[in-house]
């Protein structure tokens, strides 16, 4: 069953996004946005309620990301964490406390923990085999060990887990183990490391997960699953410099597993809540009241974590609450593939938050929230709901019936005598209410939502068959009091939708001439009355029509997933004479066979910073598997690579100002995209000149004499570049014209 209403205190804790990237819409769609419309319903309902969370600052992404832009990972972490956090207030995600496990607070939690486990006899010294990479002179940490699942197969599989399945992994079980940064096969070597010995709470965490019967079934069946094949003690320590060191004489050189120490993250995070608002005790209502009920929200790939690992590392400890529901949304895809930064498939906050309002990306995520099987984003659909619901079908209802009011009125009119249809309608929000309510409740925040729109859809209705615009001629006072009924729905919809759509729920209170806030009025606020003859704001449009081309004419080009690459290692291919194995960073370490060798030499195309299309489908030549193309340009028998005209970071985008999709694309694909070598000509409107045709052009500048690469659709054409306008040039003289592939 779940918990009634009214449970008074609830602790809502959020996993916690990597710091090595700006956040993506699956680590919206996945854990904050259904946090943030359960808490804000929380608190409308009257419950003491705090959310808390923040950047992990330890994960092994972060050092990779630092080792490849060779900065520290204190400053990639940093970067990020500003970046988000800025980009999660734009979202309107309400966050008690957003803060990171780089504080001296989260250390002193961390290790005051360990050795209370360690003290209690849960942690063991064990020998263990872990890989280092001879190339890197380094132990590997998980995340720096990619190869092939041991349950489902999938190929990039990493060291601590499989996105694929979902299975929580030791990097030893890989098969085809390679290390992520150099791409060559590490070895297995001993090293002394504290085990967590989960052989400890495997009954009572089976006992805890049958008596859980309220959380989504495939968060019980899967962990369940887990338990019942057997819980194997796991080292949490590892061979780092970079993260919380472990608080024992000896180990100096050695740091705490980053997901050991992260999910003490949330206990960390509450005790620094509770002093910032000098209250340093407040921390133990949410911890160590059991009348405290502890939800965490997740996406699937950190089950484990918060429903094994976490709870008996809490239970280990003793005297803390274990977690109440775990919330694990499934995925997200993009083109049937998971949202992730290390892989390239994103679309990053930041930058939808330059183009879309954000009640319009909350709404679409929730409509769309992969509650209990993964769902599918693309701009059609985005688009295609945005403006059919959320425009055509709330927004329309709102803005007709508070504009009509407010043009033929100027005030909320009196409500005189009701007739059966209008009771009809303030039935429906009740009924409304309570199915918000229930859903809320339950956390199934798209049928929550379906509620919400079904009430708006009503109210279309409603004002349709009451018809105000001929009322207002013939019975002003039956007019005013349709109108006042069609503005108690609009009162309704503002703070039901408020959980969902904050921004524009307090728009509309404002517009109602409202007291105070939707916040400040609670849930009892669906039914407060509206002053009659109150005063009202001049409403304008909550939403307009989204646009979601990709860049007009040009669009299809935005198929093509270019990065910045820069060269490591080229060796011969060993079964063809005019191949090339080079092996690429672009943001991670790929293999790519070309076959450059009638035009360059070994040692001229080693450390040569290029263009790589990224998304092609890896392709085997003469046996040695290929994970990306670099881009060149070919003419007359001679052959120039593309390259950024200024030093760009291994990995940077180069869209074009396309909306790049990241999806998977074929050879076949690709041969039919027109890219050429285009000769800068000026002029007013800008010209650019491609084997002696001259043609319009997009993201020319005012530059001239330039040799550049070109997107080319119709007579019309599109500079190549990245970042700041930075233009994608050619490493060798060329004639234009020349085929870019």
């Amino acid at each position: 069953m779940r918990a009634p209403l009214n449970m008074d205190r609830v602790l809502v804790c959020v996993a916690w996004p990597y710091a090595n990237g700006p956040i993506h819409v699956g680590h919206v769609t996945g854990s904050l946005l259904p946090a943030d419309i359960f808490v804000r319903f929380n608190r409308l309902i009257g419950n003491e309620t705090i959310m808390v969370s923040g950047s992990d600052m330890h994960g092994a992404p972060i050092t990779v990301s630092a080792d490849r832009e060779k900065v520290t990972p204190e400053e990639i972490a940093n970067r990020y964490h500003n970046i988000n956090s800025k980009a999660i207030d734009g979202l309107g995600i309400s966050f008690d406390l957003y803060t990171s496990t780089h504080t001296e607070n989260h250390q002193e939690v961390a290790r005051e923990f360990f050795l209370r486990l360690l003290e209690k006899g849960h942690l063991k010294r064990m020998t263990t085999s872990q890989y280092y990479c001879s190339n890197c002179d380094r132990f590997l940490p998980d995340r720096y060990v990619e190869g092939t699942c041991p349950h489902c197969g999938a190929e990039n599989a990493r060291g601590d887990q499989c996105d694929a399945c979902g299975m929580d992994l030791n990097a030893e079980d890989l098969k085809d183990a390679r290390c992520q940064l150099c791409n060559s096969v590490p070895k297995l070597r001993d090293t002394e490391h504290f085990f967590l010995l989960l052989s400890h709470f495997s009954d009572g965490l089976v006992n805890y997960v049958k008596g859980c019967g309220h959380w989504r079934p495939h968060v019980r069946a899967f962990t369940l699953k887990v338990l019942n094949e057997g819980l194997i003690d796991r080292p949490m320590t590892r061979d780092l410099s970079w993260g919380v060191p472990v608080p024992v004489e000896g180990y100096e050189d050695k740091c705490m597993y980053v997901w050991f120490e992260a999910v003490m993250g949330y206990l960390s995070a509450t005790k620094e809540w509770a002093k910032l608002k000098s209250t340093p005790d407040s921390w133990e209502t949410y911890w160590m009241d059991e009348s405290c009920r502890s939800y965490y929200f997740l996406g699937k790939d950190n089950i484990v974590f918060h429903t094994i690992i976490w709870p008996a590392l809490l239970t280990g400890y003793g005297g803390l609450n274990l977690p109440y529901d775990v919330v694990a949304n499934q995925f997200m895809n993009l083109g049937g593939q998971k949202f992730s930064k290390s892989m390239g498939v994103s679309i990053d906050i930041p930058d939808l938050l330059t183009k879309f309002q954000p009640d319009v990306i909350r709404y679409y995520l929730t409509a769309n929230m992969p509650e209990f099987k993964d769902s599918e984003f693309s701009w059609e659909d985005f688009g295609q709901r945005v403006n059919s619901e959320l425009v055509a079908t709330y927004g329309n209802f709102v803005h007709r019936a508070m504009s009509f009011t407010f043009k033929n009125f100027g005030e909320i009119p009196k409500k005189g005598e009701l007739d059966d249809r209008d009771r009809a309608a303030l039935a429906r929000i009740s009924e409304a209410k309570r199915a918000v309510t229930e859903s809320l409740t339950a956390c199934q925040f798209r049928d929550a939502m379906k509620s919400l729109m079904d009430l708006a859809q009503f109210g279309n209705q409603y004002f349709d068959a009451v018809a105000p615009w001929a009322l207002v001629r013939s019975d002003r006072e039956r007019c005013g009091t349709v109108l006042h009924v069609s503005l108690e729905l609009c009162r309704a919809l503002a703070v039901l939708a408020c959980p969902f759509m904050p921004f524009s729920s307090e728009r509309i209170w404002k517009d109602l001439g409202m007291e105070g806030s939707v916040e400040s009025a609670g849930w009892a606020g669906v039914e407060t009355p509206l002053k009659e003859e109150g005063h009202m704001e001049r409403p304008a449009p909550l939403f307009a029509k989204v646009d979601v081309s990709t860049g007009g004419g040009f669009s299809q080009y935005a198929a093509l997933d270019l990065k910045v690459g820069k060269v490591m290692d080229v060796q011969p291919h060993p079964n063809a004479d005019k191949l090339y194995v080079m092996t690429v960073d672009i943001g991670r370490t790929i293999t790519i066979v070309s076959g450059l060798k009638d035009f360059y030499t070994a040692d001229e195309l080693k450390t040569k910073t290029l263009i790589i299309l990224t998304n092609l489908e890896p392709a085997k030549l003469r046996g040695v598997k290929s994970e990306g193309m670099l881009l060149a340009a070919e003419a007359d028998g001679k052959l120039a690579l593309l390259k950024p005209e200024k030093e760009l970071a291994s990995g940077t985008q180069i869209s074009s100002g396309l909306d790049v999709q990241s999806l998977q694309i074929s050879y076949k694909t690709f041969q039919k995209l027109d890219m050429r070598v285009g000769l800068l000509a000026g002029g007013d409107p800008p010209k650019l000149e491609i084997g002696g045709k001259m043609i319009g052009c997009a993201g020319c500048g005012v530059d001239s004499g330039v040799k550049c690469a070109a997107l080319v659709q119709d007579d019309t054409a599109l500079v190549m570049h990245g970042p700041d306008g930075v233009r994608i040039v050619l490493d060798r003289d060329i004639p234009t014209g020349a085929r870019i592939r």
